[in-house]
């Protein structure tokens, strides 16, 4: 025989969760991604650009990383050949802006702020990107792709053409999510 007021409790907090998560949507669909490797080839973190209606995000998280501020870019080509990651060229700049959101005559479309990398070597940025979803998709996505490229050091945000950053240490291409 089954003993009801066993069964009351359980089937109410049942329900209850059940109704605390209908209509929450914290999953951002994630739109294209990448896994960011370091010179020798390990995997140090990852990054992904999300959409939220028209707006488009990038996040990336980095561990194994020295603590402080990290310059983070996206660049004109989808290349990440070490040690040195030139080939994914320079900054994603479809607008012919100069580098950084403190310089008068920028920021384009690879400015983003600084990741910041804790005493752990874990850090996070979460960025949105200036434009609309279908345009920047357009630039992300297009025939020879793009990089995520973390430097050594932190971005002044100013300084043309890469925020006086320092050394390219880790870069992983952007791939459409699916």
């Amino acid at each position: 025989m089954l003993n009801k007021a066993a069964i009351l409790p359980v089937a109410c907090s049942l329900m209850l969760g059940a109704c605390a998560t209908m209509g929450k949507t914290d999953k951002t669909p994630t739109i294209a991604q990448a896994t960011l490797a370091d010179a020798a080839g390990a995997p140090v973190g990852n990054a992904r650009i999300e959409q939220s209606g028209t707006a488009l995000s990038l996040v990336a998280e980095v561990r194994g990383m020295s603590p402080g501020q990290h310059g983070i870019h996206l660049h004109t080509t989808g290349k990440c050949e070490a040690p040195g990651f030139t080939s994914a060229g320079g900054h994603l700049n479809p607008t012919a802006h100069q580098h950084g959101s403190m310089n008068p005559a920028g920021p384009h479309l690879g400015d983003l702020p600084n990741i910041m990398v804790a005493a752990d070597g874990m850090g996070e940025v979460r960025a949105p990107l200036t434009g609309g979803a279908a345009d920047l998709l357009a630039n992300l996505l297009d025939a020879d792709g793009t990089a995520v490229v973390v430097h050594a050091g932190p971005d002044d945000y100013k300084t043309d053409p890469s925020g006086n950053s320092g050394g390219r240490i880790a870069c992983g291409v952007l791939s459409r999510a699916g």
